[in-house]
């Protein structure tokens, strides 16, 4: 059970400064019993960790060490408190077909986080659907799961299934993914500079208008920059960018740039840095991944296997193609695990990830920046593969100097003051409409 602290408003007025020093004359071992202790102390929480439904069965659940990056031991072992599960869908048809596809398998998500935390392992794991039930749950020694919605598709064209997803436990939703929906423009249309909606359509104003009604914050790491800007522009309530990092630092279109980034400052909101490889560093994951692929090349060559290196290509197999290739590709996986040491390129790790949290700190402040991995959504850095690893980070901030309260503001701290701002906003448009 963990020890939660509140802290002063004095104390908080304090952590607008950046990092400070850490005490002199400090050991290594030192250092890191003094990170665990910060880490045994704050909430951890992680906003963005993909989901699939087969991983909700009576066979093969999260309560189990199932081959994901997030489930029950993982979180334990890790000391990660908090992770919100997604409720994802890929963009589609906008057709009245690919609405109710999409609003399928949405429900199916949602339906699945439930079971878990509600029939299968109440007594291990609890859904917040507020910042007390979080506080109230950690210190019950539970697991917490927190409910995203990633990509507004599934809403279809009725603006009612947004008060419904609220009642579902969305706790907070993107308008677009990868791919222009009926609400947003997506960050993807950079690649052509093909827009449908050249930022927001006239549903998507709409849609911010009823999240901010409902409750639910409004993730921005998916939209396109103008979609963002307006977004901000419009909404009555701080946003969140659920897992993005600096643009500043890695020119990706899903990071944010500077202009985002100062306009959501201005909004009150925060960003999750996320920890994805390509999104920290794409230059440094390139490299890497050359040189793991040219081994598994080798090693593949010899046991007289094909690899396979294009992403499309392996998205483009069947199910019943995908799961034999993974059987046939297990063994030289597990020979090039073994000749790991022959990869002299160095993998993008926590260290990099960090690095874009000292950006935006420096630039925005500390009270709008938080942590994210995107598990078992393509995420994870060197040092923070799973859920298990999660201390490594807090240990990074450590070294960095960060205080113990700020390192409770980035890990939960910001992103639950955001949850409580919007709750609240939600509440006072409600008593105004009567």
């Amino acid at each position: 059970m963990k020890n939660i602290r509140l802290y002063s408003l004095p104390i908080l007025l304090a952590l607008l400064v950046m990092p400070g020093c850490q005490p002199a004359a400090e050991t290594e071992e030192e250092l890191v019993e003094r990170a665990r202790g910060i880490h045994e102390r704050v909430i951890t929480l992680d906003t963005h960790d993909d989901i699939n439904v087969a991983n909700f069965t009576e066979e093969a659940n999260y309560t189990m060490d199932l081959d994901t990056q997030v489930n029950l031991p993982k979180m334990r072992a890790g000391g990660l408190d908090v992770a919100w599960l997604i409720v994802y869908t890929g963009q589609g048809e906008l057709d009245d077909a690919g609405y109710s596809a999409a609003y399928e398998n949405a429900i199916s998500k949602f339906d699945a986080i439930h079971w878990l935390a509600e029939e299968k392992a109440p007594d291990q794991i609890g859904i917040a659907y507020t910042s007390d039930d979080v506080r109230r749950l950690v210190g019950e020694g539970k697991l917490v799961a927190m409910i995203g919605v990633e990509n507004a598709y599934p809403v279809g064209l009725n603006l009612d299934n947004i008060a419904d997803f609220q009642a579902r436990g969305a706790r907070y939703m993107s308008l677009s993914h990868n791919g222009h929906s009926q609400f947003s423009d997506s960050n993807t249309g950079e690649l052509n500079e093909l827009w449908l909606h050249d930022g927001l359509s006239d549903l998507g104003r709409q849609a911010v208008a009823e999240m901010n009604r409902v409750g639910i914050m409004i993730d921005l790491s998916h939209p396109s920059k103008k979609a963002n800007l307006e977004t901000m522009a419009l909404s009555r309530a701080p946003v969140i960018a659920s897992h993005s990092s600096a643009r500043a630092l890695n020119d990706v279109s899903r990071n944010l740039d500077d202009e985002e980034l100062m306009a959501l400052k201005e909004n009150g909101g925060v960003v999750q840095t996320v920890a994805f490889r390509s999104y920290v560093n794409s230059a440094k994951d390139e490299a890497f991944r050359n040189a793991e692929n040219a081994l598994l090349q080798e090693i593949g060559a010899e046991m007289g296997v094909e690899i396979i290196t294009d992403r499309s290509q392996f998205r483009s197999m069947s199910n019943e193609e995908r799961a034999a290739y993974m059987e046939a590709v297990a063994p030289v996986r597990e020979a090039a695990a073994a000749r790991a040491s022959e990869i002299t390129v160095e993998p993008v790790n926590v260290s990099d990830f960090v690095d874009h949290i000292d950006y935006m700190v420096g630039l925005i402040g500390i009270e709008h920046v938080g942590l994210s991995s995107d598990f078992d959504g393509g995420g994870g850095v060197e040092g923070w593969n799973d859920a298990s690893e999660t201390f490594n980070v807090t240990l990074e901030l450590v070294r960095r100097g960060y205080t113990e309260e700020q390192i409770s503001l980035l890990w939960s701290g910001n992103l639950l003051r955001v949850l409580d701002q919007v709750q609240a906003i939600a509440a006072e448009i409600q008593a105004e409409q009567g």
